[in-house]
């Protein structure tokens, strides 16, 4: 499946996930879907509690699917809202995805309008910590 075919499947998923989303406190839908390197396909959406610290963003909702199902590689990532300029994972996301995918991943921002902003994950969390740091810490 070349690019083009994984964004289109990507974000048909994602847009699906969005209508699933639970948001009565902001009104805000975001849907997600994450590919791997098996080919699989998870998609999440964003899930409110009143006690907002305990809600759940679309992307890590989608890899959390992802990791249930028993893999771990990430290969590209689609995001969707009906926002004015294509959405971006928020910060937390971003560190969430670094886990799971590389820097040349690509990730696909769209919002409900049918905008796309493609960029890379690396692009998006340039300094991502990771697993490599914890081993380098000094004794």
């Amino acid at each position: 499946m070349d690019l083009h075919d994984r964004e289109e499947r990507l974000l048909e998923l994602a847009r699906a996930a969005m209508e699933r989303a639970y948001a009565p406190y902001s009104g805000f839908a975001v849907g997600a879907a994450v590919m791997t390197d098996t080919g699989h396909m998870y998609a999440g959406c964003n899930i409110e509690n009143a006690s907002y610290g305990l809600s759940n963003c679309a992307e890590r909702t989608a890899v959390f699917h992802m990791v249930m199902a028993g893999e771990h590689a990430v290969t590209a990532i689609a995001v969707i809202a009906g926002t004015l300029q294509p959405v971006s994972p928020c910060g937390a996301c971003r560190q969430v995805l670094a886990e799971f995918g590389s820097a040349g991943v690509p990730v696909f921002m769209a919002n409900s309008r049918g905008d796309i902003r493609r960029v890379t994950l690396g692009e998006l969390l340039p300094y991502a910590f990771s697993g490599e740091d914890m081993d380098a810490h000094e004794e």
